[in-house]
Order: structure tokens, then sequence, then C-alpha cells
């Protein structure tokens, strides 16, 4: 039997080599006890981010302080995380509303001074904006946390959840990862989660799953921080997954020589919260399709065979459904229900039709042909 001296020296030694273990960890990873909670720089603007801030700023076990910057509103752009953080008696910080600007943009106090300590945390979500060396070095590495809107590598960029839809996945899913000075989203990834993709998902119904995942995962990872139980996983220096570019004009538009039916639609859910699909009458005016959806049999048994098929872009008018049908590529079927011709208002499909019907520079054979872009080559890029 071992003497109680022994015993104590050996209980001794056990804990000082985990306390030793558990303060390399926190100092690897930049966390903190749980006397010491985080006091959080939040940095975000939209939908996306203001779900994120609410669990955040729910969960008062993670966090001494907190403190939002964000743009402010103008006359042509709203922020809602400022709304959301004012409503919440949260101090908020503005950053400069030019993009070239940012770059000399200072966090505000206690996060404008070197030499940071460990439980300063850095946290980005959907915020617009890219970092300077500068500013992340105002952080410890590892409390630099982005929360991304898919399972990286997957989709890295600025887009995501837009392209996921374009892509028609089966799953996307949300990541907190670490924030390098080389990229923003290429950094560790501290957790992961995944959800299914319905086939009829929007951007604005996406954004939401993933936001309210996400917050429950930032807060999760936030929590082992505090308890020294955090692990990262590095991603591939390269990686072969899709890249999430930024949404520009040239995406709205719409070519039926190249895209099915299905891939219109699936364009719809993913930029329509953005702006309308764009397409052009053969007068070179531009056209504008909302709420597209695929036709049904009863609109595709329009056409009569002995008319020969119908090339991609035409369009004719289904007068049962009161609905605008147009061909696409692979001998799919559009249902457009109103449109929006360029310096127009919208007009349902029969006002529409009834409108050019009469123009036989238009319609021929009860058809009208779109596609072309007039405007192509000339950078229109927003």
């Amino acid at each position: 039997m071992l003497s109680t001296s022994l015993c104590r020296e050996l209980v001794s030694l056990r804990f000082n080599r985990s306390s030793w273990y558990n303060c390399r960890f926190r100092r690897h990873y930049g966390a903190s006890t749980h006397h010491d909670r985080f006091k959080i720089l939040f940095l975000g603007r939209d939908e996306f981010s203001c779900d994120i801030f609410q669990e955040l700023y729910a969960s008062k076990d993670v966090w001494q302080s907190i403190c939002v910057a964000t743009t402010p509103d103008t006359r042509l752009a709203h922020s809602p995380l400022n709304s959301l953080a004012q409503s919440m008696n949260v101090p908020v910080d503005f950053i400069p509303p030019e993009k070239p600007d940012f770059k000399h943009w200072k966090p505000p106090p206690p996060f404008s001074s070197p030499g940071p300590p460990q439980n300063h945390m850095l946290i980005t979500a959907s915020f617009g904006r890219i970092l300077t060396p500068a500013q992340l070095e105002l952080f410890r590495p590892a409390c630099r946390l982005n929360v991304h809107g898919s399972v990286l590598p997957a989709y890295r960029g600025p887009a995501p959840i837009q392209h996921t839809i374009l892509d028609n996945a089966l799953e996307t899913g949300v990541s907190v990862a670490q924030m390098l000075k080389r990229g923003i989203d290429k950094g560790p990834v501290w957790a992961t989660a995944t959800i299914p993709l319905s086939r009829d998902a929007t951007f604005t119904s996406l954004r939401d799953a993933l936001a309210v995942e996400g917050g429950r995962l930032l807060v999760g990872v936030l929590r082992e921080m505090l308890a020294g139980t955090a692990k990262s996983t590095p991603q591939p220096p390269e990686s072969p997954t899709p890249h999430a570019h930024s949404i520009t004009i040239n995406d709205a538009i719409v070519d039926f020589d190249t895209m099915t039916a299905d891939e219109i639609v699936a364009r719809h859910r993913a930029l329509g919260h953005q702006r309308a699909l764009t397409t052009w009458m053969p007068c070179g005016t531009r056209l504008h399709l909302y709420d597209p959806a695929l036709a049904t049999p009863a609109h595709i048994r329009l056409w009569d065979p002995a008319r020969g098929p119908m090339t991609p872009g035409g369009l004719t008018y289904h007068k049962p459904a009161r609905t605008l049908v147009i061909r696409c590529a692979q001998g799919t079927f559009l249902a457009v229900p109103r449109v929006k011709k360029e310096k127009r208002g919208t007009l349902e499909a029969r006002e529409f039709w009834n409108g050019v019907l009469p123009n036989p520079r238009l319609v021929v054979g009860e058809e009208l042909r779109l596609g072309g872009n007039p405007d192509a080559g000339k950078g229109s890029v927003e």
C-alpha cells in the first residue's frame, strides 16, 4: 500500500502535468479560462450576421463585453445589424462606407492596441470587407473567427449561399474558421455543421437556416475555447472545390440556348432577392422575368407538333394559365407570370402579350424570340 505522502506527490504530479498541458493548449489557441470570458468585437452587416449575433448575445456565459462594427446607414444602403445592435443597447462603431477607405479603419478601444490580451476576440459574419493584416494583428491568431455559409473548403468566397443554390447542391452547411492574413476563409476550421438542401430553397430561406446553425456553432466553439478543449483542422492549401465569386449583373442574365428551365429557376431562387433575371427582346429592349417556374405538362402541350420544334428562346402566351411560356435548352420549358420591360412598369403576362402581339417585327408565327445581349463586352459589373 502506498504511503499517504507518496499518494499526495503522485496526485500533485498528475495535477501539475494536466495544468501544464491546459496552459500550453490555451496559450497556443488563444483561449481563456471560465474566469476570463471574451471581450468580443463583432463585424457584420446583413440578416445573416444578425441571426448569428442574436445567438451570441444571448449566450452571456462566453462574453463579458461585446461591441459591433458595421457600415453606417445611408440613403442607398441600410445595415440591419446596426438597427439590431442599437435596439439591444450594444455599442456600435461605424466603418468607412467606401471600401477603399476601410484599410485605414482602426477598431474601437479596447481592441485598437497591439499586444492583445488572450480574451480579445474578433468575429466576422457576412461583413463584406477584407480585413488588412494590420487590423488582424490586433487579435491573436486563434481569436480571429469567421462564420462562413458553406462547409469549407467548398465555396470559399463572398457569395457561398448563392452559388450553392446555383449548383443545385444536395447539401450545404456552415463553418467557423480562423481568419488568415492571406485568406479570410482559408484558415483552420474549428467546427462545421451540414444541412440538406431542398429543391425549392431560396437564398433567403437558406440564409436564415444557415445563420441559426452558424450561431449555435459559434457559441459552441467559444465555450470549448473557454474550457480549453477546442480543436481545429487545417484546410488543404489548394482545393478543387467550387469557388463562390461575387455576384455581378451578368449572373442574372439567362441564356436559353445553354440553360435548362431547371437551371434558370435555380438562378432565380439564388438571385431573385437581389434582382430579376434578365433577357432581351428582338428590338434590343431589356426584359426582366419575375417568378419563373418550371412549365407544367399543360403548358408544354400548347405547341402543335405540326409546327416543328421550337428553338430555345421562343416565347408565346398560354391563355388558360395566363402565363408566358419560354423554350429553354434540352427541350425544357419555363413559365413566367410577370415581366418588366426596361424603364417600364411590371406587366402581367396577358398585358405584355397583348402589347407585343400586333407588332409583326416582334412576333412571328405567334412566337417572340428572346435572347442576345446588346450590352455584352461593356463590363457591366455590380
